[in-house]
């Protein structure tokens, strides 16, 4: 058995603050993997993050949240049907089905909210293994965006736009 066949995904509450933020502040403060300023401060990270347009899934097992992820529409007016996502796995959880749970999970809410697909607009190259992620679960490359991204330690990286049908 695998840890994600032990997790409860669930809408995350305001009593989950602190675990989220324990996950998302080292994310955001290495700069790897999120374009998101890495001087931002803990509420700042978490008003992204738990906006009131985003839907909030944890991931945990045993009390402990061990994962998260919003869910939102890409854009507005026209193209309100299409979603988009974030995750974050805590690195201790790391490799152990987390993400997948989640992003399964994301699915199925994203559908019932009416959206018909799911869009990554921005998903940095060297971030290998979320795109190797986002397409076993169906994900396609639909553009690539030369050097769009400043890399903290490989410089200027391309970031990719992914999308699949729900």
């Amino acid at each position: 058995m695998t840890i994600a066949d032990s997790i409860t995904i669930r809408p995350a509450t305001d009593t989950d603050r602190a675990a989220i933020l324990a996950i998302l502040e080292p994310i955001v403060r290495a700069g790897d993997t999120y374009a998101l300023p890495g001087d931002w401060s803990g509420d700042a990270i978490l008003a992204y993050w738990m906006a009131p347009t985003h839907r909030v899934l944890v991931a945990e097992a045993g009390g402990i949240v061990l994962g998260t992820c919003y869910i939102r529409a890409n854009q507005l007016g026209g193209g309100v049907h299409v979603a988009n996502a974030g995750y974050a796995t805590h690195p201790e959880a790391a490799g152990r089905g987390i993400a997948r749970a989640l992003a399964e999970r994301s699915f199925v809410v994203a559908r019932e909210a009416g959206f018909t697909a799911m869009q990554f607009n921005f998903v940095v190259a060297s971030n290998t293994r979320a795109i190797a992620l986002w397409r076993s679960l169906g994900f396609e490359e639909v553009g690539r965006l030369p050097q769009a991204f400043r890399h903290p330690g490989l410089g200027l990286v391309d970031a990719l736009v992914m999308h699949r049908r729900l």
